[in-house]
Parts: C-alpha cells; structure tokens; sequence
C-alpha cells in the first residue's frame, strides 16, 4: 500500500480521507483511548498503509477520532478518519487493519470520506447499562423517579477540580429493557439491564453521570460494579433513531 512518489524536502499530500468504525470488546474495553491510539499507528504501520503525515520538525499521522468512549467502557461503534498519501480500496484496507490489531479490538467498516465533518454527524449515543444484582423492579422505579424530574445535578471530578452540572436534560430515552433478568434457580442472581440515550451536551453527560443522577433520584447503588456498552453514536432523528455517520458517505445504490 506504499505510495510510489513523495516529494522531496516535505510530507507528501492528503489524496484520499478513510472513516473507520471499530470496536472494543471484551477485556480490550480497558483500553485506555492512548493506549488505543499507539495499538492502532503501530498497525498502521503493520499493514503498510500509506497514512499521511503533518508538516513540521515532529510529523504525525494524520488520524482524527470522534467522541472516544470512557476507558472500562465496550464499544460496537467508535469512529476515526485517516488521511492517506495513496489512494486504497477501502474494504481491503479494513481486513489488513482488523487483523494487524489484537482481538476485541475489531475494525468493522471503512468507507471513503465525503463532505462535511464526522464530528458533526455525531450528536447521541446510544448504552446499555448491565446492573448484576439489582431487581428490575428496583431498576425501574429509579428511572421513572429520575424521569419526573427537569433538573439531577450531579458532580463528576474533572481537570480543574469539582464540576457539578445536570444529568437529565441530555438524556433522551432511557428504560429498563425487557431483556432484564429476574432472579434465576441457576445462580439466583437478578440483572437490570438499562437502555440510554443520551444527547452530545457540554459538559458530555457519560452513562456513570446518568447512574449518579439514579442515586441523586432515587437513591439506586448497584452492589457491584454496571457492565456498559455503547451500541451506537450518530444522529438523533425525530423518531429517536440513530443515524450511523458513516450513512452518508457510501454509494447511493444503483437503481434497479
């Protein structure tokens, strides 16, 4: 994938831009997002893939992530962009990175970059919540109690010290999913299982800001600590539906 011709004295330019969705699965999904960033340049490298480089004394691969989920966090749908020096095809370039990167960290779409920014097609994700021992009964009278309210201020520790902001009015659909598990001969054990979304806000309002406002609400400690995966991230549509940014970049379809 190397390209053939560079110019001398400089880095040679951006000719075609990649949009990725991948995911972290599993025990991967303690990645820290500078842990993944190194694992992904090294394949990168790995997969001879002509990623372009910034200008200056200290180059750098030109790769953009968008909205990387929190380290501890699973993800079916984390995006970045590259900027390459050659042009690929883009689902032959998705299988040499998916298998240049460890298990649990799997590439699963590639297309070629159109107009307009990814980060501007993303404004919701959407979680699901595992809570191991808690009753879904208990599970869903926190939400409703948390619903009724307009504001749940909550605190999170961030860079400049304590920030306490509202929880409530970022979230746009939350409920206990009828997957959730009653208590069972097996293992005894209940699992309410939480379905989120939540809008892009500033502050980012996270899934444990949202568990924090189910404490402020209604006073809900999960004993153990909540499993949480991001299903998707995109647009919000009226309907509540989430639009994949990458949508817009593929090929219209033929008519037939």
């Amino acid at each position: 994938m190397a390209p053939k011709n560079q110019p001398v004295g400089g880095q040679a330019p951006v000719v075609q831009r990649i949009r990725l969705r991948y995911a972290k699965r599993g025990p991967l999904r303690f990645t820290s997002h500078r842990d993944f960033a190194r694992a992904f340049e090294r394949a990168l490298r790995r997969a001879a893939v002509p990623i372009a480089f910034s200008q200056g004394f200290t180059p750098h691969p030109k790769i953009s992530y968008a909205s990387a989920a929190p380290t501890g966090v699973g993800s079916e749908a984390e995006y970045l962009e590259i900027g390459l020096q050659a042009e690929v095809d883009p689902a032959q370039l998705r299988v040499a990175l998916d298998a240049a990167l460890s298990p649990g960290l799997d590439v699963l779409d590639a297309v070629v970059a159109g107009s307009g920014s990814l980060a501007d097609r993303i404004d919701a994700s959407h979680w699901l919540i595992e809570l191991p021992a808690v009753e879904p009964g208990r599970a869903e009278a926190a939400v409703k109690a948390f619903t009724a309210l307009d504001e749940v201020l909550v605190e999170r520790m961030t860079k400049q010290g304590k920030r306490s902001f509202d929880a409530r009015q970022a979230v746009a659909r939350i409920a206990v999913t009828d997957q959730s598990a009653v208590p069972s001969e097996a293992d005894g054990a209940p699992c309410a299982i939480i379905d989120l979304v939540v809008r892009q806000v500033t502050p980012a309002v996270r899934p444990d800001d949202v568990l924090s406002g189910l404490r402020v609400a209604a006073g809900l400690e999960p004993p153990v600590p909540p499993r949480v995966t991001r299903l998707a991230q995109g647009t919000l549509t009226a309907q509540g539906d989430i639009v994949d940014p990458l949508d817009a970049d593929r090929e219209p379809a033929l008519p037939g």
